[in-house]
């Protein structure tokens, strides 16, 4: 498979998930262009288009990571977009910030759900902090 294969599955695959055209960018960079490109067929054309696991349960692995890493707003909202988009529940996703408490601190993961708030209300799901 080419690499222009690869980058085409992957910007489908991102199209597909995003369900906004995927008109995503990856990578942000003008003074090295190809580091979206790269960035493409990496992550969408090699291993999100991997059989192993849905896309549900991926989207909850990337999620754990990202808050874990902390100080990734922008790819935790995307990410979010698309494990709703991939049918999770904002209880499902709720309940995983919850899992990452002892294992990532609370300062990591009440950040993180300012960003999964706000995908909510965005989404037109009910954020956490609105639900009585």
């Amino acid at each position: 498979m080419t690499a222009d294969d690869r980058y085409t599955r992957g910007r489908k695959l991102l199209a597909r998930l995003m369900g906004n055209g995927g008109n995503q960018r990856l990578a942000h960079s003008t003074s090295t262009p190809d580091l979206e490109r790269y960035a493409m067929e990496f992550v969408y054309g090699d291993i999100y288009s991997r059989t192993d696991l849905q896309v549900p349960q991926r989207q909850l692995v990337v999620i754990g990571a990202l808050v874990a890493l902390g100080d990734t707003d922008a790819p935790l909202a995307g990410h979010v977009h698309i494990a709703l988009n991939a049918g999770l529940t904002r209880q499902e996703i709720s309940g995983a910030m919850l899992q990452l408490l002892p294992y990532v601190g609370f300062p990591r993961v009440i950040k993180a759900m300012g960003v999964v708030d706000k995908v909510f209300s965005e989404t037109g799901r009910q954020p956490i902090s609105a639900q009585t």
